[in-house]
């Protein structure tokens, strides 16, 4: 099947490094121009370099998104590199772990602005770029946990919640001008945080890594974690023209380990 992304200009938010940069190096093989971002200008540097060849130009624009001026400017950065902007993806990590008690109101606030608002901004900035397009479309990255919380997450469960609400509402709002918006709800994918919670799960429990994973592996139906390249082919997909009357979806790459239903 043909993405058509060829040509596309795409803003990709937190993508020096894992899912992120699993999604901005597939749009760039795909033909799209893609701008990424990170806090470590080094490591920016390096994701930009391995993507160099790829059929779509890649520029790298550092800034913690955090501050509340760096997701305007960020758009404003990838717009003017291409003429324009075609496709948002809004991803950032993910708050610190561990139980509600252990959280104050700046670690909630921070939580907040982590997970939430600097989708609320990027998303802001971005609208007078995407009415502008053809074919505009935004993804939000959120988690598996706004379908069914984990243990020791309390912070991320109740705040990745709030950009689920956000997309979805956002779907009946923007529609009318043909904006597409969907989020992604990743499952246990291999990724430098989740080697952290693994980490972090064994130093608590008095296992080893390898432990946590195999307990984390045993609840997932298709018997692994997903690679970043798994979750970066669902995320073009949706982003594409090819997926054009697809909006308002919260697609689960999890490998079926939510068993709610719907």
């Amino acid at each position: 099947m043909e993405l058509n992304l060829n040509g596309k200009r795409a803003l990709v938010t937190g993508s020096s490094k894992g899912l992120g940069f699993a999604v901005a190096g597939l749009l760039a093989q795909e033909g799209a121009h893609v701008a990424l971002n990170g806090r470590d200008p080094d490591r920016l540097a390096a994701a930009v370099a391995e993507l160099n060849g790829s059929a779509g130009a890649t520029v790298g624009f550092p800034g913690d998104l955090t501050h509340r001026e760096t997701p305007g400017h960020l758009v404003a950065a990838a717009a003017d590199a291409f003429g324009g902007l075609d496709i948002l993806v809004a991803n950032a990590g993910g708050p610190p772990v561990g139980p509600f008690e252990k959280f104050d109101d700046d670690a909630w606030d921070a939580a907040v602005e982590l997970s939430f608002l600097v989708h609320v901004r990027l998303i802001r900035a971005a609208l007078p770029h995407l009415r502008r397009s053809d074919t505009p479309a935004i993804l939000s990255v959120t988690s598996f946990t706004v379908r069914q919380p984990l243990d020791n997450l309390v912070l991320s469960n109740t705040v990745r919640a709030a950009t689920a609400a956000l997309t979805k509402s956002l779907a009946r709002e923007l529609g009318q001008d043909g904006i597409r918006i969907n989020s992604i709800l990743p499952g246990w994918t291999q990724t430098d945080r989740v080697t952290q919670l693994m980490r972090g799960r064994a130093q608590a429990g008095g296992t080893t890594e390898e432990e946590e994973k195999a307990l984390i592996t045993g609840q997932i139906p298709l018997g692994r974690m997903g690679t970043p390249d798994e979750f970066a082919r669902a995320a073009c997909f949706l982003v594409s023209p090819a997926a054009s009357y697809i909006t308002g979806v919260m697609l689960l790459v999890d490998g079926g380990v939510v068993n709610s239903f719907p």
